[in-house]
């Protein structure tokens, strides 16, 4: 295994953690702040939100810029905004730190992705990527139980404070292992990296990838309440709780990426359509805890499963300019997150219970089964040529 795809791993689980651990979080940072469940959900909206800007703008404006100092630069930002997070006298100054934090998630993702790719041979390439979003799943299972764990004993601000520190290590990690990247063909340019967007294939994966993602983080945004109030564990079980939708990510995650290098679209599909299964039981029994423990861990597990297929698909599909699109997806994954704890936050407030998110996890997650079978059915008629496109540009050359 090249060892930049571990450097890549060391970020992603920094980025990660601060992206996930709050949701284990909510009731402490509601309670400090003297807002409603909702609002505090917000948080992970206006992140989300965030993410969706930095991966779009970002990403366009670094085009041309060195893959590794723009990966240097964002893990920076990432640790200006969480040291701002911890800081926060209040609300918005908690929210500013999250969107400032949430600038970088986006490209480096995006820019991560086409980086891990071009280590390994194209056969390889969902299974690179998937290693380096194993730092994501590593967060999961545990950072955020570790860093809820300490937010409950520690207050939350001190969670934010560790995340900082990781930031530092994932800076050190980037700059000693990640090769330079260095382009012996086409010159790349936000006009041709914008091609990519010409192709239906593309904007179909992207709506899967807001949907699928969506339906999941619908259900998962508020599972402490779920969980405390429905399925009637102690708060002090929450961080442990999380190790099994973690674990479940882990396994997801590594599996997604092996049957992906096979076929994505048929992993997708069974993916997808698992999770709805799921979902639609865990809304059925959320008040067995036997019940709920399994389907922690199958939720994430077929929900994060997706994710390898999701990126390879979009960067097939972009063929020769993968860089944007490929961050654009790692925005698409946040406006399904934005998404689901929008409408997850609309049931609670219409009193429809700390289940309600569950359901409308399922009805999203149903939406974006339909749509990749209908990008699954259109891509028949794409040439083969169009259909295999390389998803990085293959005379990239790496220099230590």
């Amino acid at each position: 295994m090249p060892l930049g795809l571990l450097a890549l791993a060391i970020g992603a689980f920094g980025i990660g953690l601060t992206e996930f651990v709050i949701m284990g979080l909510l009731p402490e940072v509601a309670a400090d702040f003297a807002v409603t469940e909702a609002a505090a959900g917000w948080l992970i909206s206006g992140y989300a939100l965030g993410v969706v800007v930095g991966a779009l703008l970002l990403t366009a404006a670094t085009t041309r810029l060195p893959r590794k100092a723009v990966l240097l630069s964002l893990i920076v930002l990432f640790i200006v905004g969480n040291a701002l997070t911890a800081l926060a006298g209040d609300y918005g100054l908690a929210m500013i730190g999250r969107i400032i934090a949430a600038l970088c998630h986006g490209a480096f993702f995006g820019i991560g992705s086409v980086v891990a790719a071009s280590l390994v041979a194209p056969a390889k390439k969902a299974g690179a990527i998937a290693i380096m979003f194993t730092g994501l799943t590593a967060a999961n299972v545990l950072g955020v139980p570790f860093g809820t764990f300490i937010g409950q004993q520690f207050g939350w601000r001190a969670t934010f404070w560790a995340i900082s520190g990781i930031g530092v290590l994932a800076f050190i990690g980037i700059a000693v292992l990640v090769p330079v990247l260095r382009h012996s063909g086409e010159h790349i340019s936000l006009r041709s990296e914008l091609r990519a967007f010409r192709s239906g294939q593309v904007w179909l994966s992207l709506l899967v990838t807001v949907l699928a993602y969506g339906g999941m983080f619908g259900a998962f945004t508020y599972i402490a309440y779920t969980l405390t109030e429905v399925s009637g564990f102690a708060s002090g079980s929450v961080p442990w709780l999380l190790v099994l939708f973690g674990a479940g990510l882990v396994v997801g995650n590594w599996l997604g990426g092996r049957l992906a290098d096979r076929s994505i679209d048929g992993t997708l599909i069974f993916f997808i359509a698992a999770l709805i299964v799921i979902l639609g039981l865990f809304g059925l029994f959320a008040d067995s805890q036997p019940a709920t423990i399994v389907a922690l861990f199958l939720m994430g597990g077929f929900g994060f499963g997706t994710v390898p297929g999701l990126q390879s698909r979009i960067m097939i599909y972009a063929g020769q300019a993968p860089t944007l699109a490929s961050g654009a997806n790692i925005g698409a994954f946040n406006v399904g997150n934005a998404l689901g704890a929008w409408t997850g936050g609309l049931g609670i407030a219409a009193g429809l219970g700390y289940t309600s998110p569950i359901w409308i996890g399922t009805a999203i997650t149903a939406a974006a089964l339909v749509v990749m079978l209908i990008a699954k059915a259109t891509a028949r008629n794409l040439r083969p040529a169009d259909a295999e496109a390389p998803a990085v540009n293959e005379s990239a050359v790496a220099v230590h």
